[in-house]
């Protein structure tokens, strides 16, 4: 039985056949480290590497390929900056759909004298903006926002945000872990002080990397979360205090960094407005294949202009485990069940602790993909 794989919010697969073709020619045919010799092979991987960091900025609409700090995954580039940002006594802003990746590090932090508060959000999963108002104080230092929920697909308004942080001169750090490459993003239109992304969902890379843009001020004032070699300034034990060195110890994933390079010229070949418009395709085929079915609850809105392709079904009077295995069982469909590192989100749209059973499309899904989803979905439902 073939398989279909519908589990794009965890990781995008298949990844474009040039991603693993270059992989496999660093490893093969380069081999060297950056920042670390002069010779031919490790010149030819610093300049994929800044290749690397100026297709993102091409891609993001952002200024400078030095304030483009690769990072280990978004994880960690959301860890950089919390932990980088926030110290006892300063106060920080989150909404109530956030993923662990700012949740864990930020109930960490508060155990050291950080606090925060969530932005109440709707049914949806929407932010209420008038409230967001009301929660600034003297002391914040910071607001951190999933542009996108990995658990509905809501899409908020980061540009209203901004505009109120900008008017209170408080940084924002976007997560864009599910809409970098789903959605055209600029980083100067949205006001933002940093923006994460993870190579290995949208943006079509390996697994095990990221990257976090800073602007200038923002980087300036930020404290390394991590330090150690970086094969520049090496007769100092301090840590360098320029860009990207600042951020970037240690050895970088370079065959990774070979990949992604490819996959973001790859990205960049098709056009992210054209992967948008796929996207949307998708999600109303979907969205009215499923509006009908008894026993199947939509989370998240209707609407595909405000969301991205990931769709989370609550099945009524049925274990939402048991459906999602027999999806994959007796149909090949594969997705994902559960909490999705993300029990706020789920708190705030009404399926804690049970959970559901999510959807995610990509570049590569196709309307016969979606179609056989909706069929298994609609005989699960039957019996």
């Amino acid at each position: 039985m073939p398989t279909i794989y519908l589990d794009q919010a965890a990781t995008s697969f298949p990844k474009p056949p040039c991603v693993a073709a270059r992989m496999a020619e660093y490893l093969t045919q380069v081999g060297a480290n950056v920042n670390r010799g002069v010779y031919g092979a490790a010149q030819q991987a610093e300049l994929v590497t800044l290749r690397l960091r100026q297709r993102l900025c091409e891609l993001l609409d952002f200024a400078d390929p030095t304030h483009v700090v690769l990072t280990p995954g978004n994880t960690w580039g959301l860890n950089l900056v919390l932990g980088g940002a926030l110290h006892p006594g300063d106060h920080c802003i989150v909404s109530g759909m956030e993923h662990n990746a700012v949740m864990r590090p930020l109930q960490r932090l508060a155990k050291q004298g950080v606090t925060f508060d969530r932005i109440p959000c709707d049914g949806e999963g929407f932010l209420d903006l008038s409230a967001l108002e009301a929660l600034f104080r003297p002391h914040t230092k910071l607001v951190v926002l999933a542009h996108a929920s990995n658990v509905s697909g809501t899409v908020q308004d980061a540009a209203a945000v901004g505009r109120l942080c900008a008017a209170h001169g408080v940084p924002l750090c976007l997560d864009a872990a599910q809409t970098a490459g789903h959605l055209p993003l600029s980083f100067r239109e949205l006001g933002l002080s940093a923006l994460s992304v993870p190579a290995h969902k949208g943006l079509l890379g390996p697994q095990g990397l990221g990257a976090l843009l800073l602007a200038p001020d923002f980087a300036k004032a930020l404290d390394p979360y991590v330090t150690g070699g970086t094969g520049s300034a090496s007769d100092s034990e301090e840590q360098p205090d320029y860009m990207p060195d600042k951020f970037e110890p240690g050895t970088p994933n370079l065959p990774g960094i070979y990949g992604w390079e490819a996959a973001l010229a790859f990205l960049q070949e098709i056009g992210v407005e054209a992967v948008r418009a796929h996207d949307e395709a998708l999600s109303r085929r979907f969205l009215a294949g499923i509006r009908d079915l008894p026993g199947v609850r939509l989370v998240g809105p209707g609407d595909p202009a405000r969301r991205v392709g990931v769709f989370s079904l609550d099945f009524a009077g049925q274990d939402n485990a048991e459906i999602a295995w027999r999806l994959e069982a007796d149909y090949g469909i594969q997705t994902r069940c559960g909490l999705h590192c993300a029990p706020a989100a789920h708190k705030t749209l009404g399926t804690f602790p049970r959970g559901t059973v999510r959807f995610s499309t990509g570049w590569f899904t196709t309307e016969s993909d979606i179609d056989a989803a909706l069929a298994a979905v609609k005989a699960l439902t039957a019996t």
